[in-house]
């Protein structure tokens, strides 16, 4: 737990620091334009998202509160001999009979019973010796030790698996933006052609079948462009979804 608070104490103070600087450039170079500067600039480091990412996610925290669970076990599994030891003190209110024998001499003797109403008090220790419990106490020690090393390696697992995720997935965004740039292009391109081509067509220096070829490559450029733009949209979401902050990138897309 204080593992997790430390690392979220340190996102904090580094991506503030980040988002100053961020609007700084923002304020001096006006608009973020995706179809021309760096994603990579407008947000945090890559060791901030990850280090963001360790703190928020639930299925690391579940890891590390299994360590503390099984280290208190171990406690408590080293302390047990103490369950064997102790002191025992009762009180009990009643009405209570008590019997005596006269036994005078030169009398037979005769037996007497009275009932008193009292309060009694007991008080003693006791210490047992669990045959089992003895034999077993160091085979029970190191399963609470393996259990403590298994939930560790776990943590670490999870978080290993985690830090591939947000690398994966930052790699992911920075590839969508390089190609919704390159499909931008093509797509200018295709468009001035498309120009051309109406003007040929008009002329009547290209064919009917040739003009609808041309139309048709324009259409297509303009259909990736569009699922580009949603790749990029989707992975950025994605990558704030892992991480539990918004990056707060203003971008539009034409």
């Amino acid at each position: 737990m204080n593992r997790a608070n430390l690392i979220r104490n340190s996102f904090c103070l580094i991506w503030f620091t980040f988002a100053t600087f961020n609007l700084g450039v923002a304020q001096s170079t006006g608009q973020f334009d995706l179809l021309k500067d760096d994603i990579q600039s407008k947000i945090p480091p890559l060791s901030v998202l990850i280090d963001s990412a360790l703190a928020y996610d639930p299925y690391v925290a579940f890891r590390n509160k299994q360590i503390l669970i099984n280290s208190c076990k171990l406690y408590s599994d080293r302390k047990q001999w103490m369950r064997d030891i102790g002191f025992q003190a009762d009180v009990r209110y009643g009405t209570f009979d008590n019997f005596s024998t006269n036994t005078a001499e030169g009398q037979t003797p005769s037996n007497f019973s009275t009932a008193r109403t009292e309060t009694k008090y007991g008080l003693g220790a006791y210490i047992k010796f669990p045959l089992f419990d003895i034999i077993n106490y160091k085979n029970q020690i190191n399963l609470a030790k393996t259990e403590i090393k298994q939930a560790q390696d776990m943590f670490q697992l999870q978080s290993a698996e985690l830090r591939q995720k947000v690398i994966k997935q930052y790699n992911d965004l920075v590839l969508k933006q390089k190609i919704l740039q390159i499909k931008a292009k093509y797509l200018e391109t295709s468009k001035i052609n498309m120009l051309m081509t109406e003007k040929e067509f008009i002329n009547g220096v290209i064919s009917v079948s040739e003009y609808t070829r041309l139309s048709s490559i324009t259409s297509q450029s303009e259909e990736n462009f569009e699922s580009a733009k949603m790749d990029f949209k989707t992975a950025y979401m994605i990558l704030e979804e892992i991480v539990g902050f918004k990056l707060n990138v203003t971008f539009d897309i034409p």
